[in-house]
């Protein structure tokens, strides 16, 4: 048996190659509420409720009347009635699956269900098609503002129409879809209409009452069946911990699964997992409880005056521009034709410190680079844009990315549906990549090469290179 503090040592030691998870310096995947002792109470809360399981409320009503409790908050937060009732799930994947399950199982008349989106709906949503047989129908946006066009969403919808998505907002682009008329569109069909408020849910009425004008998105809407929004964004309490809220217990109840044909328990789930930890629940209770009405106001007046700060700033930049006004607290820039590679900037912010997600073209929308802004970026705003000014700077010395064109017709050449692990590792070794190489340091020239690739093929490709991620060592 190895000594606890040996263990504990390795791990830290592994830790220490991953992205900063506090500070603001890392502007996607995590979110910092900046506040010390926040962690610290989750923490504490996560190990007192860990060992208990979620897979019978009634072995453990603790479990049942936190999970009640993180529904009712953010009910409130959304509009919701005294007849909204939800479910706490492991994030908002989870969510939007239970949202699509539900509305599947509620037209059982439907031989083939299909769903309502926009293009730049959350990829969870492709997933819960895949997973769940229901047939996505991808709706263009508008090409400048990128929100959904209510006119185009209510004419694709037909009568296997289960559901129908909007965004609030929308993960790419960070604005919010126009939620109200696209509700309307359902019509008289009685076709569902689920909000994806993951990333706005909890922030954006706080917007609101900062004096931002924040449009309707939730439960106030005429015609929203379903909302999710995660905590473990800006209610900033430790991943994974998602609230899915249903206009009423009807609507929630295609997505209970109970099985007792079988000579063990009665298994009965109100989420796609059965055993789960008490632990995030217990953390995500003690960090709303901690926080209060007050102090979630004040993180959103920080995090609201750091995406202006950042926007103004961006603007000022010679070669970049918003790609579009941002709604809420996520920014997407492009270079247009500013004569150098924004991939080359998300690798010389790497080097300076600073993580910005890098986004291919779709659409309208071209390369971008995104930011996900959350209230420790207050405070950091003239260091984070000197930075970028210079890396934009170092990417026009640096000029333009290119491919190798035999590579580029290699590329164009494989078939996703085909294509062999002879294939795959061919393109590594292309891509600098091959014999256990691992990943450079710099992305721009596999960022590059991936943008050659269409999005089947990026699919297939990125599959391939997770399961070589994932082999024992």
């Amino acid at each position: 048996m190895k000594p606890a503090r040996e263990v504990l040592a390795r791990l830290r030691e592994l830790r220490a190659a991953d992205l900063p998870t506090h500070g603001g310096r890392t502007l996607a995947y995590v979110y910092d509420s900046g506040l010390s002792g926040v962690d610290e109470l989750a923490a504490q809360a996560h190990a007192l409720a860990a060992a208990a399981n979620g897979l019978d409320p009634t072995a453990f009503p603790s479990l049942r009347r936190l999970e009640n409790d993180l529904v009712a908050a953010t009910a409130r937060l959304v509009g919701g009635t005294p007849s909204t009732v939800g479910a706490v799930t492991s994030g908002g994947t989870e969510s939007c699956l239970l949202a699509v399950l539900a509305a599947r199982e509620g037209r059982p008349d439907v031989a083939a269900p299909s769903m309502v989106l926009p293009s730049t709906a959350h990829a969870a949503f492709h997933k819960a098609a895949h997973l769940f047989r229901v047939r996505p129908v991808v709706v263009p946006v508008d090409p400048v503002t990128f929100r959904a066009d209510p006119d185009a969403m209510a004419a694709a919808i037909d009568d296997t129409t289960v559901l129908v998505v909007a965004s609030a907002p929308s993960y790419a682009h960070g604005v919010i879809d126009p939620v109200a008329p696209i509700a309307a569109a359902r019509g008289p069909r009685g076709v569902r209409m689920h909000v994806d408020a993951c990333i706005g849910g909890w922030i954006l009425p706080y917007f609101g009452r900062l004096g931002r004008p924040v449009p309707e998105f939730g439960f106030a809407v005429e015609g929203v069946t379903s909302v999710s929004v995660d905590l473990h964004k800006y209610a900033y309490v430790p991943k994974g911990v998602s609230v899915l809220l249903h206009a009423d217990a009807d609507l929630r109840r295609g997505h209970f699964f109970a099985s007792a044909d079988w000579p063990g328990y009665t298994m009965l789930n109100s989420t796609v997992q059965s055993t789960r930890s008490g632990g995030p629940l217990a953390a995500a209770w003690a960090v709303l409880e901690h926080l209060g009405d007050d102090g979630y106001l004040e993180l959103a007046r920080q995090t609201l005056a750091a995406v202006t700060t950042l926007a103004e700033g961006i603007r000022s930049v010679d070669g970049l521009r918003l790609l579009a006004e941002p709604d809420s607290t996520l920014i997407a820039l492009t270079a247009g034709d500013a004569g150098f590679d924004l991939f080359t900037v998300a690798d010389e912010m790497r080097a300076r410190g600073w993580y910005v997600q890098p986004q291919f073209a779709h659409e309208s929308s071209p390369v971008n680079l995104h930011l996900t802004v959350t209230a420790a970026n207050r405070g950091g705003e003239a260091g984070f844009l000197a930075d970028l000014a210079a890396s934009v700077a170092a990417a026009r010395d640096a000029g333009p990315v290119t491919v190798d064109e035999n590579v580029a017709a290699f590329v164009a050449a494989l078939d996703p549906d085909t294509l062999t692990g002879e294939q795959f590792e061919g393109l590594l070794t292309a891509a600098g990549l091959g014999g256990g190489a691992g990943l450079p340091d710099r992305m721009a020239g596999i960022n590059a090469l991936l943008g050659t690739a269409h999005p089947a093929l990026r699919e297939r490709l990125l599959r391939e290179f997770l399961g070589m991620l994932y082999r024992p060592d």
